[in-house]
């Protein structure tokens, strides 16, 4: 049984509800305006078909109806009720929606991306519709539209498939071309209708989706970077990528991102944020782009200057200094340092990627990262300071040079310590290695030179290539051999080159030493004269000249002591070349031959028939090979016939009449154009290489004593004793090559680190 006053409370309560309702009236006046107000607002906020005819309500008597509800606090029942209607005719809008996604996940191979936008595009508007059809309206108060807007966007929400993400997407892009390519054919209606970016918000389809919104402008980005920049490197393309941008893509971009903007400084504070990282992305796609193309825009510098500074501001704004590292590196091993690229092509590509790399990041880090195993594989070929001593001297209209012409001539620079009380010094960038200078080698030569730790193998290379370029002047002019050897002088110093400043004081003084000969005794002889300490060595074959060649010789040679008694010629007889005149029954012969083809021709005067053999045997010295190259090279000019007796004895006889043997020219010319190729031309002068292995095999009676008397040794100990010989000025790298070769051949063996004979 309830109490006295529990029942007293709940009458209470009833009749404050009951006044509340009846609003004071008298009688049930009040409850019945109530009941008339309640069926009026419900009936006016009941959903609808979109086929029903449209609502027609006196808009006074629905606000009227309103106002009482909400006078009597029954405003949040009418909501429920409300919500509840919402949700028993939501059947309505799912049959629309399953029907368009049915369309759309039609699998036809005709239907293109612009048809399946707008299949979305048609759905959105319908949605749309929808939406006003079943909107309560502004004026009833924000409690009814907020409870509105969220119950219908989460039942669009959960009966919209997992597909329409995919074409909500293709719509968006094909938004996003009506802005930047223009309206085309292919573009459909429901795309270009104005009311489909306020039914994306309207159904809350722009909140929902932004990371698609975003990413559909990536991909665009991406598209257009790849089709307008690719391959394109000899004009700035980070300026007018900027440009479409602010021309095609923001005004796209104001739709989703500046959204209820009045004004066009409020829209611009709205994009901002979005912008910065939209235009983040465009530095970035074409950051990657130049990233993969820049082994190639190496290649064709300086005509992609431009990309490279495009890079350089992208890399300012793209931390991706190290995706640039390690693509270079790995393009650089792929189509460089491999052995059957060569090492010109290689050192002009190692010249072109300095000069890029500085434009990008002038303090240098780059380049040093990217170079170091260039500079490694370029330590480890024979042929490298050749190539760059050549670069170095080269005519200037040849275009071989590595070196800029218009660079200014600078002596080399060195690493130097860094100086801490400079007050403009300044710390290595965060990124930069351990062993990373900035005051590395600025200009190209000292690049190059410091692959080596020693300049001193370059100065030995410049005397082999300026003592072949004197020996190969013909006319006496040394102006441009002069003119290298004063760059030369400026870059490595005039103390290392003195060498060289003798070697061409020799040739002068050989012309001069000449014309005085010539002119006590004329001679047909014209050598030249060279200090034989002061000059590289020479190829050693030596060679008597017979006959008259001989005698021209000695005379020149006595004239030569009457002039200089203190001196004494050396000659290097199979160095030079003589012309001759060879007179036959039927016709005379002029030519310019080495000194090995004069001598053999010569021994003919004496007997028309020789064997090979019986040539060396007066000549000299000379391996069968060469030997017969220069005895073929007269059997090419019909001087000279090959015969064989068929006991393998090769045997030549003069021809001094060509018509007696005319037959067999064809079948000489056919024999001896497969034997002129068993000897290759050699250098006159020995390469550093060729001077290096001769002095390595004295030293090796060194290392062959040591190890005799002493048992094994480690390498060092053996560079440490080697320090003592005379001359001995190799590094322990280089020893350590030398010893390898020696172990290929059978000579040492080595076990821990210590070398031993073998017995």
């Amino acid at each position: 049984m309830a109490s006295e006053a529990l029942r007293n409370q709940v009458a209470a309560k009833w009749q404050d509800s009951f006044n509340r309702l009846n609003r004071g009236s008298q009688g049930i006046s009040g409850l019945m305006d109530f009941s008339k107000a309640w069926a009026v607002a419900a009936d006016f906020l009941r959903p609808r078909d979109l086929g029903a005819p449209p609502k027609d309500f006196n808009t006074h008597e629905v606000r009227g109806a309103f106002d009482v509800l909400m006078q009597c606090r029954m405003l949040p029942m009418l909501l429920e009720s409300f919500v509840e209607d919402m949700r028993r005719n939501q059947h309505l809008i799912t049959n629309d929606v399953m029907r368009f996604m049915a369309e759309y996940e039609v699998p036809t191979d005709s239907k293109k991306a612009s048809g399946e936008a707008d299949v979305i595009g048609r759905l959105v508007l319908l949605l749309a519709d929808w939406y006003f059809a079943w909107a309560p309206g502004g004026e009833l108060g924000h409690t009814i539209s907020s409870a509105y807007i969220v119950n219908f966007q989460t039942h669009i929400f959960s009966v919209l498939p997992s597909t329409f993400a995919g074409g909500f997407k293709k719509l968006l892009a094909a938004t996003l071309s009506l802005f930047t390519r223009g309206t085309t054919p292919e573009i459909p209606a429901s795309v270009q209708d104005p009311k489909l970016w306020p039914s994306f918000e309207l159904l809350g389809l722009a909140d929902r989706y932004e990371s698609l919104i975003a990413s559909v402008c990536y991909e665009h980005i991406e598209v257009h970077v790849l089709e307008t920049c690719t391959g394109k490197w000899d004009e700035p393309m980070l300026g007018q990528l900027r440009e479409w941008m602010a021309d095609k893509v923001v005004p796209w971009m104001l739709l989703p991102y500046a959204r209820g903007a009045k004004t066009p400084e409020e829209a611009r504070t709205m994009l901002q944020g979005v912008g910065s990282r939209f235009d983040f992305h465009v530095c970035k796609t074409l950051c990657d782009l130049r990233t993969k193309e820049m082994f190639d825009i190496v290649i064709d510098y300086p005509d992609s200057i431009p990309s490279l500074h495009d890079l350089k501001e992208c890399l300012q704004r793209v931390d991706q200094r190290s995706q640039l590292v390690q693509t270079l590196r790995k393009a650089n091993k792929k189509r460089l340092l491999h052995p059957g690229a060569d090492t010109k092509d290689i050192l002009t590509q190692y010249v072109s990627l300095i000069r890029c790399l500085r434009i990008i990041d002038p303090p240098g880090v780059l380049l040093f990262k990217v170079a170091d195993p260039i500079r490694r594989y370029l330590r480890d070929r024979p042929d490298t300071i050749r190539c760059i001593v050549a670069s170095l001297v080269v005519d200037g209209e040849s275009g071989d040079s590595l070196v800029d012409q218009d660079e200014p001539i600078q002596p080399l620079q060195t690493a130097q310590v860094d100086d801490y009380t400079d007050p403009n010094w300044e710390p290595e960038p965060i990124d930069a290695g351990p062993d990373f200078r900035v005051n590395k080698p600025s200009d190209v030569v000292s690049t190059l030179v410091s692959i080596y730790d020693s300049k001193d193998l370059f100065v030995k290379e410049l005397q082999v290539l300026l003592a072949q370029r004197l020996l190969a002047v013909t006319d006496g002019n040394y102006e441009k051999e002069r003119r290298n050897l004063e760059i030369l002088k400026i870059r490595f110093g005039e103390a290392p080159l003195q060498v060289c400043e003798v070697m061409l004081k020799d040739m002068t003084d050989s012309k001069r030493i000449d014309q005085h000969v010539q002119f006590q005794s004329s001679s047909v002889m014209h050598p030249t004269i060279i200090s034989r300490h002061f000059w590289p060595q020479f190829q050693a074959a030596k060679i008597l000249l017979p006959g008259q060649l001989h005698e021209i010789q000695e005379s020149y040679a006595r004239e030569f002591t009457t002039f200089k008694p203190d001196k004494k010629l050396r000659w290097l007889s199979h160095l030079g070349s003589i012309r001759l005149e060879i007179q036959l029954q039927d016709r005379t012969i002029s030519a310019d031959v080495p000194p090995l083809e004069a001598a053999f021709i010569e021994l003919f005067s004496e007997k028309d028939v020789w064997t090979v053999g019986d040539l060396v045997a007066r000549v000299g010295p000379v391996e069968r090979p060469a030997a017969l190259k220069a005895l073929l090279a007269w059997v090419n000019r019909g001087v000279l016939r090959e015969e064989s007796d068929g006991a393998d004895v090769q045997r030549f006889r003069l021809l001094e009449s060509a018509s007696t043997d005319a037959e067999a020219a064809p079948v000489r010319m056919a024999t001896t154009g497969s034997r002129a190729t068993l000897v290759e031309e050699q250098p006159t002068v020995l390469t550093v290489q060729q001077q290096q292995a001769g002095q390595m095999e004295v030293y090796w009676k060194f290392i062959e004593g040591m190890l005799m008397n002493l048992g094994g040794l480690p390498l060092d100990r053996i560079q440490t004793m080697l320090k003592f010989a005379p001359g001995y000025d190799r590094t322990v790298d280089q020893l350590g090559g030398f010893m390898d070769a020696a172990r290929r051949e059978g000579l040492v063996n080595v076990k821990d680190g210590i070398w031993r004979l073998n017995r």
